[in-house]
C-alpha cells in the first residue's frame, strides 16, 4: 500500500528532472574562436596587432577598460575604465551579452550575444588568445 502511494511522488520527481535544463557544456576555446570570427570585423587579438574599428583586444583580461594607447574611445567607456571597470570574466560576461547595459553612450554597435554556450566559449578563446594585461 505504501508502495502506491509513492509511485505517483516518484513520478512527479522524475517528471521535474525531465524538465530541468541540462547544465551548459565546459567551455570551448575553438568553438570561441568561431564565434570570434563576428568580433574580427572591428578588432584584431594579436599581440601588437592595430587598432581598428574597435581597440586590439590583446592584453584584455586584468586591463581597465577604456585605456589601450592610441584608440579614439567613447567619453562613456572612459568614464567607466576611470571608475575602475576592469575586464575580466565577469565584467566581459555582462558587456558581451548586453554592452549598452555596461556602457549606454559606448560606441560599440553591436547588440550582444544572447547564447549562454557562445558567450562561455567567446570568453574562452579570449582568454587564450588575448593573454591578460598583467
Amino acid at each position: 500500500m505504501a508502495f502506491r502511494l509513492l509511485l505517483p511522488i516518484a513520478a512527479a520527481l522524475a517528471g521535474s528532472l525531465a524538465l530541468a535544463p541540462a547544465p551548459a557544456r565546459a567551455q570551448d576555446p575553438a568553438a570561441g574562436q568561431r564565434v570570434f570570427n563576428q568580433c574580427r570585423a572591428c578588432h584584431t587579438i594579436e599581440q601588437g596587432g592595430r587598432n581598428s574599428v574597435g581597440p586590439n583586444l590583446h592584453g584584455l583580461f586584468g586591463r581597465r577598460a577604456g585605456s589601450v594607447e592610441g584608440f579614439r574611445y567613447s567619453a562613456d567607456m572612459r568614464e567607466k575604465g576611470e571608475g575602475g571597470l576592469v575586464w575580466n570574466e565577469e565584467t566581459l560576461r555582462a558587456y558581451l551579452a548586453n554592452p549598452k547595459a555596461v556602457v549606454p553612450r559606448g560606441t560599440m554597435s553591436f547588440v550582444g550575444l544572447r547564447n549562454e554556450q557562445q558567450l562561455a566559449d567567446l570568453i574562452a578563446y579570449l582568454r587564450q588568445a588575448a593573454g591578460s594585461a598583467n
